[in-house]
C-alpha cells in the first residue's frame, strides 16, 4: 500500500512538472501578444506541488528557461549579448511569486468558478505590477501620475492576451491534470 502511495506521489510530481514544461514552451509558438501560460503556471504549481519551495521555484525556473530561449534565439536581434535576465525582469517574476502565493492560499479546493476567478485576478495582478515596472524603470513615460495612467492605457490591448491566456491555460492545465490523474488512478485500482 505504501509503495503505491509513494509511486502515486512521484507520478503526480512528474505529471505536474511535465505539464508545466509543455505549456512553458508553448511561449515559443506564434501567438496573440501576451497570450501565454505564465499566470496559469504559477497557479497550477501553487496547487499541485506539495513542497512549497518547489511551488515557487519550478514555475519561475520554467519562466526563466523559456525567457532565455526567447531572448537569445527568438528575439536575439534586440539584445547585444547573451541575456540571462532582461531589464525589469524582477517586476514580472515578482508578480508570478505573488500569484503563486495567492494560488497557495486560495486553491485548496478547485472548482470551475474558483479557477476562473483566480485566472482573472492573476492576470490583473500581472497587468498592474508589470506595467508599473515599465512606468517606473523606463524612459517611455514620465514619472508622473499622467505618465502612469498613459502606461496603463497603452497596455490595455496586451491585457486581453494576458487574460485570455490565463483563462485558457488554467483550464487546460487543471483539466489535463484531473483527466490524466483520474485515468492513471483508475488504471492502478484495476491491478
Amino acid at each position: 500500500m505504501f509503495g503505491r502511495m509513494s509511486e502515486s506521489k512521484n507520478n503526480n510530481f512528474y505529471l505536474v512538472l511535465g505539464l508545466i514544461l509543455i505549456v512553458a514552451f508553448s511561449r515559443l509558438i506564434p501567438h496573440y501578444p501576451n497570450f501565454t501560460p505564465l499566470c496559469s503556471i504559477a497557479l497550477f504549481g501553487a496547487k499541485y506541488f506539495n513542497n512549497r519551495y518547489l511551488a515557487y521555484i519550478l514555475p519561475i525556473f520554467s519562466l526563466w528557461l523559456s525567457d532565455i530561449i526567447i531572448n537569445n534565439f527568438v528575439l536575439g536581434q534586440y539584445f547585444n549579448e547573451f541575456t540571462l535576465f532582461y531589464s525589469g525582469f524582477y517586476w514580472q517574476y515578482g508578480s508570478f511569486i505573488l500569484i503563486t502565493l495567492i494560488g497557495r492560499l486560495t486553491l485548496k479546493n478547485i472548482s470551475f468558478s474558483k479557477i476562473l476567478g483566480v485566472s482573472i485576478s492573476s492576470s490583473l495582478i500581472f497587468f498592474v505590477i508589470s506595467n508599473f515596472g515599465v512606468w517606473i524603470s523606463s524612459s517611455f513615460y514620465p514619472n508622473t501620475l499622467s505618465g502612469l495612467i498613459s502606461c496603463y492605457v497603452a497596455a490595455i490591448p496586451f491585457y486581453y492576451g494576458t487574460l485570455g491566456g490565463a483563462i485558457f491555460y488554467s483550464f487546460f492545465l487543471f483539466g489535463s491534470y484531473e483527466f490524466i490523474s483520474r485515468r492513471t488512478n483508475k488504471a492502478f485500482s484495476i491491478r
